[in-house]
């Protein structure tokens, strides 16, 4: 019961983390496809819960108190894909770059890897925000200004702010994985994921996936909000979120590891 309960050591949280990085290399590229595909559309629960619990606090607490309350549904789908082990591109940055440090898979994989999951979460991720800015406000549980309200908060920072918001970002999600790896038991998973997760919302950080239904959705409702918008948002994210999972996890983490 005490080796169930206690947390690995270094060296073994490493090596399994290599050994979970090097699986997504030996997947077929459909399957990976497939799998980032899902985890694009089961992300986007966490903007939908978002919006509900936007929409229902609006205008009744103050600002402060009502970011918080918002910020309680972000984790809502992290727990589906992370628990259900769908491929996560913030989870692959930190992931796909230990075999390539290891020696075990060259760095043209690596960007090939990180391609398919990525494109998979965005596609998956555009499905979703397509049907939800088209059922939310039919059924009224989430209004147009739900949506604005949540695209504008990704997408007003300067560039500078939502790259360094992304850093932090891609930080605390190669953190989340290099946490889960450490426990054994699936209860420590789902609270880990819940803590950093609601870090991450709470903070109004920067999350590629995420941030990518929240401003797809803020631009199909109509409220000013551009597609060039939209790609400067994604560009950004998307560097930062891979500078905060590679390097300050995964290569930090090794290096510490080997020295």
């Amino acid at each position: 019961m005490a080796e169930k309960d206690s947390p690995k050591p270094h060296d073994e949280i490493v090596q399994d983390q290599i050994r979970m990085g090097f699986r997504d290399y030996e997947r077929s590229n459909l399957g990976l496809s497939l799998s980032a595909f899902t985890a694009g559309l089961e992300i986007g629960f966490s903007v939908m819960l978002m919006g509900i619990l936007h929409a229902m606090f609006s205008g009744k607490v103050d600002d402060h108190i009502l970011s918080l309350i918002v910020a309680a549904g972000y984790p809502l789908g992290f727990i589906f894909v992370i628990i259900g082990r769908s491929e996560l591109f913030t989870e692959q940055t930190a992931l796909a770059i230990l075999p390539v440090l290891n020696g075990r898979a060259s760095v043209r994989e690596l960007l090939g890897l990180w391609g398919f999951v990525i494109a998979g979460n965005l596609i998956g991720g555009l499905l979703f925000a397509i049907f939800i800015t088209w059922i939310g406000p039919q059924s009224g549980r989430i209004p147009v200004a739900s949506f604005q309200h949540m695209a504008h908060v990704m997408v007003d920072p300067d560039w500078q702010v939502t790259l360094g918001s992304a850093v932090l970002a891609g930080w605390m999600m190669g953190l989340l994985g290099w946490l889960i790896s450490s426990v054994r038991e699936s209860i420590s998973h789902v609270v880990i994921v819940v803590l950093i997760t609601l870090i991450i919302g709470a903070g109004g950080l920067h999350h590629c996936i995420v941030g990518n239904i929240e401003v797809l959705s803020g631009w199909l409702v109509g409220d000013g909000i551009t597609f060039r918008d939209y790609i400067e948002f994604l560009v950004f994210t998307v560097i930062g979120n891979t500078i905060g999972g590679a390097f300050f996890v995964s290569v930090l983490k090794y290096r510490q590891m080997r020295a």
